[in-house]
């Protein structure tokens, strides 16, 4: 069994992993991520009782329990470059022997269901409801950083890359599936629709916004929301969904990505109060994750 050395997988003096701040008790095997740090109290506010909590740079997490089903509520901060920190990290907890250095024999599973915010990009789906991500399709080239082998969906990703003339100076675009049994778990609501979430490597160019700059192609959302395969379409854009996906296939966890929609893109509304429609999704998700 080789060791990972001192280079590779970096830890804290307390033996903690290095930007989480986390040992291999502190952390549940279901986890909630936000993006937000200050949302993680929005979520354990819910908990029956809170057992653990710490704080590094804008990775806060806190573990309780709900209706008895123990969980993690951890912010992972903006971007796909997080999302690669943090599920390196948490695979790390539960399936590396970190005083060993060494990848234990037997491998633990987590379960991860990111509760974020997001625009839609077709009309129908409007401000106030939620989106279940049935696919993530990555736009912002982090999981390229691996070796794939087979989670990507080669013949829808390749259809997406024809349909939008993707320019070939940027990184090519993935589509990874969810868990299937957790998306159909959190899909059980009129208010939730389902779709592929697109996931950009930034907020304003990557996601067609122009302020000052002019953008690659001034028409791409308007493509990204055209595309169709086999009744699959893009409903929104953010920036993790993907990267999750990606990396939760390859290290052997189950993932699946709900957003809150509090803007819609393609009619120009806004939600007229966020945070209620956020808390809505909170609540409906910590009902699935404890029921399921």
């Amino acid at each position: 069994m080789s060791r990972i050395a001192e280079s590779e997988l970096v830890l804290n003096p307390d033996g903690s992993v290095y930007h989480l701040n986390l040992k291999p008790e502190n952390i549940a095997h279901t986890i909630i991520f936000v993006g937000d740090q200050n949302r993680v109290n929005k979520v354990s506010k819910h908990f029956d009782e809170i057992i653990f909590e710490t704080q590094k740079r804008e990775f806060k997490t806190v573990t309780g329990t709900y209706k008895g089903k123990k969980m993690s509520v951890i912010s992972t901060g903006i971007g796909p470059d997080n999302i690669d920190i943090v599920m390196n990290e948490l695979d790390a907890l539960v399936n590396i022997d970190l005083e060993k250095r060494a990848v234990k024999e037997k491998h633990t599973q987590l379960t991860i269901v990111r509760i974020g915010t997001s625009g839609s990009l077709q009309k129908d789906i409007p401000v106030d409801d939620f989106v279940v991500a049935d696919y993530g399709l990555g736009m912002e080239g982090m999981i390229w950083s691996y070796q794939t082998g087979s989670i990507i969906e080669e013949a829808m990703s390749d259809a997406f890359v024809k349909h939008t003339a993707w320019a070939t100076e940027k990184a090519k675009p993935y589509i990874v599936q969810n868990d299937p049994a957790l998306g159909d778990l959190l899909f059980d609501s009129p208010r939730v629709h389902a779709g592929i979430t697109g996931t950009a490597g930034g907020f304003y160019g990557p996601q067609g916004r122009v302020l000052r700059l002019p953008v690659q192609d001034a028409d791409l959302n308007d493509k990204i929301a055209d595309f169709e395969y086999q009744g699959h379409r893009v409903t929104n854009l953010e920036m993790e969904t993907s990267a999750i996906y990606g990396l939760s296939k390859l290290l052997g966890h189950r993932a699946c990505s709900m957003n809150c929609i509090i803007a819609n893109r393609a009619n120009g509304t806004f939600s007229k109060d966020p945070y209620k429609s956020v808390e809505a999704l909170i609540e409906y998700t910590l009902h699935k994750l404890a029921a399921g």
